[in-house]
């Protein structure tokens, strides 16, 4: 498989591409961290950030909230995400949220590196 299409089929699905790739383990738990950390921010009221770069800052955390993948795109369309500002965990579930996505991105390109061989 090519390594790109890997890397959008890990992004799509935290974890995927290490599983593809024979590393089972690594992935599940990629797959539960991630996941569980999203989970979280969501159950902490956090905010999934509309892709705006009118704020730019608003901008980079929806890109943040977009790597997570599938999770993200089925909070949006259940209406989870939606954020009380006024919850004492708010700032905290927003770090969660922007987390996961981040932390799934550098998990692509650890699979990436698997991919092509730059890493054993």
């Amino acid at each position: 498989m090519p390594p790109l299409v890997l890397c959008a089929i890990g992004w799509l699905v935290p974890g995927a591409a290490h599983v593809w790739l024979g590393r089972r383990d690594k992935g599940v738990v990629f797959l539960l961290a991630i996941v569980l950390l999203f989970a979280a921010g969501l159950w902490l009221e956090g905010r999934i950030f509309p892709v705006t770069f009118q704020e730019p800052l608003v901008g980079l955390a929806a890109l943040a909230n977009l790597g997570v993948g599938i999770p993200y795109f089925l909070a949006w369309a259940a209406g989870l995400g939606t954020g009380n500002v006024v919850a004492v965990s708010y700032e905290y579930a927003n770090t969660y949220l922007i987390v996961a996505g981040l932390l799934n991105a550098l998990v692509v390109l650890d699979a990436y590196d698997i991919a092509i061989g730059r890493k054993p």
